[in-house]
């Protein structure tokens, strides 16, 4: 029975690695996977999955305005797919989520989704609320604040590497732009103290 997978976790914590190794066991016994990640997170090349360990695989792009549960059909329709991974999935819409949710239950397709839970004002994410409210299984992948606790937060950093307090929710970046924090190290960031 095909089911929606929510992988989250804080940046910096290995999504794209765990995506890849699992999409890589797929093909290893002869499966197909259908890999997709956001256009307009490049920082890898456009269509492009890449991992901060060196590894990486080209991947379908998807935009906001783009239908995925039309998308996922046609993919189906060029022949095998044994399941579908998304990275960056927390930069879906709530539409897509319902829509990949529908393909989920009507073309009997797993479909494993990566991506971040909150934004670093500690908010959620569109895509990662409905993907909270809609999966059939969720997985928290983990990584560590500086002082050893496990890291649920993060914090943008401006040029200077001052912490952030306000801005767009979407700014793409890496390590030379967030930090992951525990709760208490995030609050003292943001708060000052």
């Amino acid at each position: 029975m095909a089911k929606l997978y929510f992988n989250y976790s804080t940046m910096n914590a290995g999504k794209s690695t765990v995506l890849l190794q699992a999409a890589h066991n797929y093909k290893e016994r002869g499966m197909v996977p259908y890999l997709m990640t956001a256009k307009l997170d490049n920082r890898a090349g456009e269509g492009r999955i890449a991992s901060r360990i060196g590894i990486g695989e080209d991947a379908d792009t998807f935009d906001a305005h783009e239908d995925l549960f039309a998308k996922v059909q046609n993919r189906l329709n060029t022949g095998p797919c044994a399941c579908i991974f998304i990275d960056e999935a927390h930069f879906l819409s709530d539409a897509q989520v319902w829509q990949i949710a529908r393909a989920v239950d009507e073309l009997g397709v797993p479909i494993m989704c990566y991506g971040l839970r909150v934004d670093f004002m500690g908010q959620l994410f569109p895509g990662s609320a409905a993907l909270l409210a809609l999966s059939d299984e969720m997985r928290e992948i983990r990584t560590i604040c500086h002082c050893g606790k496990k890291a649920t937060m993060v914090i943008r950093l401006d040029a200077d590497g001052n912490t952030m307090r306000d801005g767009a929710q979407v700014q793409v970046g890496g390590n030379e732009t967030y930090v992951s924090l525990c709760r208490r190290h995030w609050r003292a960031a943001v708060n000052g103290s």
